[in-house]
């Protein structure tokens, strides 16, 4: 399927069907508190940095989203996706000059996955980077074909298939594309919340201390009952793609 991929701030008529598009996001994941940071404010401040991309029927079927942030260093945050959001935002606010670009998400239709869009969406936010200077996009990944939340991260991303790709497939795209496994963000998104916000989140009764293995997790979400709380502490996978700036 050929898409036409626009800069919102070119097409910002393209946000209220950009902000409607269904996703298969997990309910939890909505409720990242620095998430809102972010999307809050990506029509006024960054909408140089997300992609609205369209089919031949101009049907909003896919959404790119980044962020520039201040690195100042080497190493890539262990506190990933919040990291790159808080300090971003803050670099923007501050007039602060950011030497790094991340990916947030890349989010297709359900309807329309499986069909290679995710690969042209992501060529795209590379070539994005680029235009603006970047000579690498990162990306703290979600690698959702994780489907046992109690295995390391740090395992399940070093297991490739017999071609040498990453098992996982949102990896193996990022890998294809030409990016490079860096290594993982141990904390990168927190999602904490009372047991009341989680059960109606996820339809689980959270009715014992401990790990609760919720669908769409990467890892277990940790219940506290006595004191009324759950948290969840995901793990990303850094990626880093060079642009060719």
């Amino acid at each position: 399927m050929s898409l036409a991929i626009s800069v919102l701030a070119d097409r910002p008529e393209l946000a209220g069907a950009m902000w409607d598009m269904p996703s298969s996001w997990p309910e939890f994941m909505r409720h990242d508190p620095i998430g809102g940071l972010f999307y809050n404010n990506v029509e006024s401040r960054f909408a140089d940095f997300v992609l609205v991309a369209q089919d031949d029927a101009g049907e909003v079927v896919a959404v790119a989203y980044s962020i520039p942030f201040v690195r100042g260093g080497d190493a890539l945050p262990v506190h990933g996706w919040d990291f790159v959001i808080r300090n971003g935002v803050l670099a923007n606010v501050r007039g602060a000059t950011p030497d790094a670009l991340s990916a947030v998400e890349i989010s297709v239709r359900p309807d329309r996955q499986g069909a290679g869009l995710s690969r042209q969406v992501l060529d795209a936010m590379r070539a994005n980077a680029a235009r603006h200077g970047f000579a690498e996009l990162v990306a703290p990944v979600r690698p959702n074909g994780k489907a046992d939340p109690h295995e390391p991260m740090t395992s399940y991303a070093a297991r490739v298939r017999p071609d040498g790709l990453p098992v996982d497939p949102w990896l193996r795209v990022h890998v294809r594309a030409g990016g490079r496994i860096e290594g993982v963000a141990p904390r990168s998104m927190v999602v904490p919340g009372t047991l009341e916000e989680w059960r109606e989140w996820t339809g689980l009764p959270f009715d014992r201390s401990g790990p609760v293995h919720v669908p769409g997790a990467l890892a277990p979400v940790h219940c506290d009952l006595e004191h009324g709380v759950a948290t969840y502490v995901e793990p990303n996978v850094w990626v880093v793609h060079r642009t060719g700036r």
